[in-house]
């Protein structure tokens, strides 16, 4: 088996698992809505790795739908320190793709029994966190054998989306997400821009992923995905955080990925780009722009376009890894579960 070989099998299978998710769109609202408080008190979701990226995006989802506040809890409080709040009236949306992080399922328990109404998101809904939650939402991929996290990911941003529609309207139909599916398949059928910016970036030593808003989320993805591939130092920023002091890092060694959905955050993204062109870095922009340099369709909505901005991480970090002498399917020093208590 050639070095890439699994994890460009498992990027290949993302439409197919996406088009399953999106189908169950409204059956996966439903499931969440009948067990919802008349009231939730609050949303809060937990998470490690690339699980942990999508619980970024749907702390944002969670609070433009309910109207209530939403956060991300802190595992280590509750397996570390032994905290005893009371959740009760409080919504929990635990993530893990292989359903067997120990400090998930474990949070995920003691939360639900501190009064939570707990949804588990999980590939497979046979394993520990799938049994241990109110509600369980699984994604269905199949196996996945690359250690980078792939069609499980997106997969997961995907139900994220479907799920917190139960707390109330978002800015996008089940029209907009059942159009993902054909956007992330144009996106792989088009490699090249990603092995362009791969060639581009094959001495780097240090790389920043930027992305505001709902962005967030994509940026610290990509970020992940380059740095346990590739073994560049990756950093994924906010835009506004990334002006806050650490673009004073950022100069002509330095090359930024900016992502830019056309959405509400797109005026923030134009100036990082400004900035980042008067510091002398090597700029990429990902987006729906027709001079975009990691383009994406624009019928993707701006609400779901982190989505295919992942799939363009996911691609560049492939190429980018191979380049650079290494197997992306197994990276040195990880394996596929990290038992984290």
């Amino acid at each position: 088996m050639t070095p890439g070989s699994l994890m460009a099998a498992e990027m290949a299978e993302q439409p197919r698992v996406l088009r399953a998710v999106a189908e169950r769109h409204d059956e996966i609202v439903a499931a969440v809505r009948a067990v919802l408080p008349a009231e939730p008190a609050g949303v809060h979701l937990a998470a490690r790795g690339s699980s942990d990226q999508a619980a970024v995006y749907g702390r944002y989802l969670a609070e433009l739908a309910s109207g209530r506040p939403a956060g991300l809890v802190a595992p280590s409080l509750h397996t570390r320190y032994g905290a005893r709040v009371d959740y009760r009236g409080h919504v929990v949306i635990a993530l893990s793709q292989s359903g067997k992080t120990p400090e998930i399922v474990t949070v995920c328990e003691r939360l639900r029994d501190a009064g939570a109404v707990t949804v588990a998101i999980v590939n497979d809904a046979a394993t520990p966190l799938g049994e241990a939650a109110d509600v369980t939402v699984a994604i269905d991929a199949g196996a996945e054998r690359a250690v980078p996290a792939t069609k499980t990911v997106t997969g997961q941003f995907l139900a994220v989306a479907a799920l917190c529609e139960a707390f109330g309207p978002l800015p996008f139909t089940a029209a907009d997400v059942a159009a993902v599916p054909d956007a992330v398949a144009a996106v792989l059928d088009d490699p090249y821009p990603a092995a362009r910016v791969a060639e581009g970036w094959r001495g780097a030593d240090r790389l920043v992923v930027s992305g505001r808003g709902l962005l967030s989320a994509a940026a610290a993805e990509a970020a992940l995905k380059l740095k346990e591939t590739t073994g560049i130092m990756a950093e994924g920023l906010s835009s506004a955080d990334l002006l806050h002091g650490p673009i004073g890092a950022v100069g002509p060694e330095v090359p930024a990925l900016v992502l830019d959905d056309g959405g509400p955050a797109a005026p923030d993204a134009r100036e990082l780009t400004d900035r980042l062109r008067a510091a002398g870095a090597p700029l990429t922009r990902c987006g729906p722009a027709r001079d975009a340099e990691l383009p994406i369709g624009p019928e993707v909505h701006w609400a779901l376009a982190g989505i295919c901005a992942v799939v363009r991480a996911q691609q560049v970090a492939r190429e980018l890894t191979l380049m650079r002498g290494r197997d992306p399917d197994a990276p040195p020093g990880l394996s596929k579960v990290t038992e984290t208590h």
